[in-house]
């Protein structure tokens, strides 16, 4: 015969959940055997089912057919950007590659600002649309990690120190620059993406520390919004300097390619002229002419990472842990050579 509580009902989750002093998904979670629970809260779970008498299963089965079997994937960028920068179907690629087999869907959405990324959570959690979101390019003072968890809505944050950071970029930047500064640079210039992201500052601290270590500065620094004309216009700014860069880092490799064009347009010789290195090794890149020289950070590896790790976040039963990733390492191409000894203006 089933226990009952002192007001002769019987228990539930949420009985239990108080007993316990946790959230009826910790209780889920105890008795479903999924997601991540410590030791000390699973025994304390179970010892207050214990004392209620209750039973866990029709309440695992109704949340198990609650489900979404959705994942949300929120970008906030123009649709014009987006279209210029195949990152992103490379992250796509890893995600799908893990929710695909397992019965799960991504939804997409493109936002302009974070008041619109922000209502559109609330508005996904409220509806049950989802199940969880990956949550893409920590910014300095998200706001999204803690609203996420006020709407009990599983996430996984990349390159971000309040989620899971699964690479590390420090790595790529400094073979990076340790390669231009071997081949003779001395002038090198870097063009950023928004400094609100905290990758765009970390990159730029690490560019900035190695090039100290030799006595160096960078000639100069271009935030952009990762965009084509964006990356464009710094690569022209960057070019009239005096004296010029005799090469130039950009932080993505969409950004690298335009830089090329825009030096080639120029008169100059890539990388005869300039040297130019991006960041992601997209398939393009190895086609381009000359072929690009770039940081791997194997986008896709990541995203079937943080496919796995938001599973398991979910409740998701026998989903394998991810690797640690491998740290970004530079892939030499041929849009770098030796500093030119040709003086420039």
């Amino acid at each position: 015969m089933s226990a009952r509580t002192t007001s002769g009902r019987r228990p539930t989750i949420k009985d239990v959940a108080a007993e316990a002093g946790v959230s009826p998904a910790a209780v889920s979670k105890v008795f479903n055997g999924t997601g991540r629970i410590s030791e000390p809260t699973r025994q304390r779970v179970q010892d207050a089912a214990a004392r209620l008498g209750w039973s866990p299963n029709a309440a695992a089965s109704a949340l198990r057919r609650s489900r979404s079997h959705t994942v949300a994937l929120v970008v906030r960028r123009p649709s014009d950007v987006l279209g210029t920068d195949p990152h992103f179907s490379e992250l796509i690629n890893g995600l799908e590659s893990e929710l695909a087999p397992r019965g799960y869907g991504l939804l997409l959405h493109l936002v302009a600002d974070v008041d619109e990324e922000g209502r559109l959570y609330e508005r996904l959690a409220a509806e049950g649309r989802v199940d969880g979101a990956v949550l893409t390019e920590s910014r300095i003072d998200d706001p999204r990690p803690a609203q996420l968890r006020r709407l009990g809505l599983p996430f996984v944050l990349l390159g971000g120190p309040d989620g899971v950071m699964l690479s590390h970029q420090e790595t790529g930047v400094t073979e990076a620059v340790e390669h231009l500064l071997a081949l003779g640079h001395r002038r090198i210039g870097y063009v950023s993406g928004p400094p609100e992201l905290v990758h765009s500052g970390f990159r730029q601290g690490v560019l900035t520390e190695v090039l100290a270590g030799a006595g160096l500065t960078p000639a100069a620094v271009i935030p952009t919004d990762f965009g084509a004309e964006a990356a464009i216009a710094a690569t022209e700014r960057l070019l009239a300097l005096s004296p010029r860069p005799t090469a130039i880092v950009y932080a993505n490799d969409s950004m690298a390619m335009c830089g090329i064009g825009a030096a080639q347009r120029a008169g100059l010789s890539v990388p005869g002229d300039l040297s130019v290195i991006g960041y992601d090794d997209l398939p393009l890149g190895r086609w381009l002419h000359p072929r690009l020289t770039t940081v791997d950070q194997r986008v896709t590896v990541v995203g079937a990472a943080a496919a796995r790790v938001l599973l398991a976040e979910v409740g998701e039963e026998h989903v394998p842990a991810p690797e640690l990733t491998e740290s970004p390492r530079l892939v030499v191409r041929e849009s770098t050579g030796p500093a030119s000894k040709t003086p420039v203006s």
